[in-house]
C-alpha cells in the first residue's frame, strides 16, 4: 500500500498500529516505520495475557494476524511471544514479525520521540490500569502518552489515577450524551471520522474538548478534517 501525503496544517497526524500501511499492525515494524516517517504519534492497542503481562495486540485472538488461534487473555506471555505473525501479504516467514510488549511499544515511542497513543482493550481491572501506568513511568514516558478506550470504565479509572492526563474516549457514533460525559470528566474524543461533522468539531472546540478522529485513509475527508480544524486524524496510510 503506498502512502499518501495531505497538507495538515495544524492537525497532527497518529499512525494506527504503527506503520500498517506498510507493515503488519502492532509490530516493532511498524512502529518503527512511523518512527522514521512524520507522525506525531503512534497507536496501539494493549491487553493482558493469561500471566499478567501486557503485549500489543488488536484482536482479543490472534487468527487475524497470525493464522493460529489464539485467545490473547487466556494465553501466557511465552506462548503469545513464540507466534510468528504473518507478514501484510498474510504469508508467514519474517522471524521479527512478533506481539511487542508494552514496554517495548513505549520504549519505541520514546526513542524517537513520537506521543504513544495508547488503547486500552476491553475492560480492565482498575490494578491492571496502575499496572499499565507503572510500567510507563518505569520508562520515564507517562508524558509522552495519551490513553484512549471504548470502555468508560477505563476512563473513568485513568481520569480517578489521572485527573488531568490526557485521554480520549473512543467512539464510533456522536451520541446523545457525549458532550456532557467529555465535559464532566474532562476528556477528549477519539471518534469515527464520517461521525464528525464540521458543525460538531466547532461545539467540542467550543467546550475545550481536543477532537481526535479514526481511521481516515481517505485524502479527500481527510482535507476536509483538516479544513475543520479537528486536532489529529488516526490513520494507516496518510502521513
Amino acid at each position: 500500500m503506498n502512502t499518501i501525503k495531505v497538507q495538515h496544517e495544524n492537525t497532527r497526524m497518529v499512525a494506527h498500529r504503527g506503520m500498517s500501511g506498510i507493515e503488519k499492525e502492532n509490530t516493532h515494524a511498524a512502529f518503527v516505520a512511523a518512527g522514521n516517517r512524520s507522525y506525531f504519534g503512534i497507536e496501539t492497542d494493549v491487553h493482558r495475557t493469561l500471566d499478567g503481562k501486557f503485549v500489543c495486540i488488536h484482536d482479543d485472538t490472534t487468527a487475524r494476524v497470525a493464522i493460529d488461534n489464539l485467545v490473547v487473555e487466556k494465553s501466557t506471555f511465552d506462548t503469545l511471544r513464540n507466534l510468528q505473525l504473518c507478514d501484510v501479504d498474510q504469508k508467514k516467514g519474517r522471524s521479527d514479525l512478533r506481539i511487542p510488549t508494552l514496554q517495548e511499544y513505549v520504549q519505541i515511542c520514546k526513542k524517537y520521540g513520537k506521543i504513544g497513543v495508547l488503547e486500552l482493550k476491553n475492560t480492565f481491572e482498575p490494578a491492571d490500569v496502575i499496572k499499565i501506568i507503572e510500567i510507563i513511568k518505569e520508562e520515564d514516558y507517562l508524558h509522552g502518552i495519551i490513553f484512549i478506550s471504548f470502555s468508560r470504565e477505563n476512563m473513568l479509572t485513568l481520569r480517578q489515577l489521572l485527573p488531568n492526563h490526557p485521554c480520549q474516549y473512543l467512539i464510533s457514533q456522536f451520541a446523545d450524551d457525549l458532550v456532557d460525559f467529555l465535559c464532566q470528566n474532562h476528556l477528549d474524543l477519539d471518534i469515527h471520522y464520517k461521525a464528525l461533522t464540521e458543525e460538531r468539531v466547532k461545539l467540542l472546540h467550543e467546550k475545550g474538548v481536543q477532537v481526535n478522529c479514526w481511521t481516515c485513509d481517505d485524502p479527500q475527508a481527510a482535507k476536509e478534517l483538516v479544513s475543520w480544524g479537528v486536532d489529529y486524524i488516526t490513520t494507516n496510510i496518510l502521513e
